[in-house]
């Protein structure tokens, strides 16, 4: 008797726990060991490091350690092979300074000078990205002519070059040549109605200082290694890029390609910077 009512209890215990078990819905475990959302993980497991990666603050120095200092203009030309990374379709560096600025993630400032005087609001900087024209068009039945608004959006694939605002200087307490970016501007290619180049236009100059905390959250295509969590932060600390010289620092603020052209242009480039280079080593003695 006791053994019937054992097998009995132990039929009702199983019964009930098919039942409950049926109510559960059913976890999917990817191989990441982590339930599955609503979209799929597009990885093995989702990266983190690099929002948990603090930003590091830069050295401080002192103006009585400054022994010497220049102030260089660079272009980077993302044609160039080395800065292919600049137009990686996913995610352009033209989109991401163009997204933070329309967004008020940091302050950019007119191009009227470049000493960032004069800040732009994330509506003037929108303004900038798009222009609205007045176009003809013809009705396809009765051919009647009518006067069509079309809204040009600016597409960051067509940005293709950066001016690169920098100072350059000798630190006497650590007796070493250092780089500091204070500002980046973004070049739009203004072209006629054929479609053909009429000039450079500077959309506006990021103060860099203020933008490393977004740079250092916007990762970068890495061709060697793609679990490697490279920010834009490190390609410009680490001055991973491919540039020339532009302008310096000069008594009458002339640009080189006021008074060079062509393959000169580029020799008095390479020339500036190899005085620099020279500069450096000429404090040393063996």
């Amino acid at each position: 008797m006791k053994s019937f009512r054992f097998l009995l209890g132990l039929a009702a215990f199983f019964c009930l726990t098919a039942v409950v078990e049926a109510q559960i819905p059913e976890t999917v475990i990817t191989e990441s060991s982590a339930p599955a959302a609503d979209k799929p993980l597009d990885d093995i497991v989702e990266k983190t490091l690099m929002d948990e990666k603090p930003l590091l603050a830069y050295d401080p120095v002192r103006e009585a350690d400054i022994f010497w200092e220049k102030r260089i203009w660079r272009v980077i030309d993302t044609r160039e092979k080395m800065n292919q990374t600049f137009m990686y379709p996913e995610r352009p560096f033209s989109k991401i300074l163009l997204d933070a600025a329309m967004n008020g993630d940091f302050t950019v400032y007119s191009t009227e000078d470049d000493k960032f005087s004069y800040p732009l609001t994330p509506e003037e900087v929108a303004a900038k990205t798009s222009s609205v024209d007045t176009i003809t068009t013809y009705d396809p039945e009765t051919y009647e002519e009518k006067l069509e608004v079309v809204r040009n959006d600016l597409n960051p694939e067509d940005i293709k070059r950066f001016r690169v605002k920098e100072i350059w200087f000798f630190d006497e307490e650590s007796s070493t040549m250092k780089a500091r970016i204070l500002g980046i501007a973004p070049l739009r290619d203004v072209l006629d109605e054929d479609g053909n180049f009429q000039y450079e236009d500077p959309m506006f100059w990021v103060y860099y200082p203020e933008a490393r905390e977004i740079l250092a959250r916007e990762r970068v295509f890495n061709i060697n290694n793609d679990a490697s969590p490279t920010t834009w932060e490190d390609v410009m600390e680490m001055r991973y890029f491919s540039s020339y010289i532009w302008k310096q620092s000069n008594v009458q603020d002339r640009r080189l390609q006021d008074y060079l052209t062509g393959v000169d242009l580029l020799l008095e480039g390479q020339k500036i910077k190899q005085e620099i280079f020279n500069f450096e080593q000429d404090l040393w003695s063996y």
